[in-house]
């Protein structure tokens, strides 16, 4: 998905600007989604690609939407050595946008955490 800068804000409020396009991470604990428990689809808020199934989520204790699997070929990984630590940064296949960071402490059966900013993400409840 091919956007400029300024078509990107326009497009996006503030917070999600900061978060999908400048790598930003919102404070812990403010986003919605957090006590979301629905079935459903969670999409980029970018681009609306369907990311994580809702019956992936679980309930982290760190504050952020987490979830232990995403929806195949939906998200892709890179590097992130910011911030004097070594991690994974996860972001949208699709748009690029920045979702968050990819963590080796979730449940079973994948073991991994899928730390994501909600400011990343919209919720598609299913019918």
């Amino acid at each position: 998905m091919d956007q400029s800068d300024e078509q990107w804000r326009r497009r996006l409020s503030p917070g999600q600007y900061q978060v999908l396009r400048q790598r930003g991470t919102e404070r812990p604990g403010t986003s919605p989604l957090n006590r979301e428990k629905r079935r459903g689809v969670f999409r980029c808020a970018g681009c609306a690609t369907p990311l994580f199934d809702a019956a992936t989520k679980f309930d982290s204790g760190t504050g952020w939407p987490s979830f232990c699997d995403a929806l195949e070929g939906a998200v892709a990984t890179s590097e992130d050595l910011g911030h004097g630590m070594r991690r994974t940064e996860v972001h949208c296949a699709t748009c690029g946008g920045h979702l968050g960071h990819l963590f080796p402490d979730g449940p079973a059966p994948t073991g991994q955490r899928y730390c994501t900013n909600g400011l990343a993400l919209t919720f598609e409840p299913a019918e």
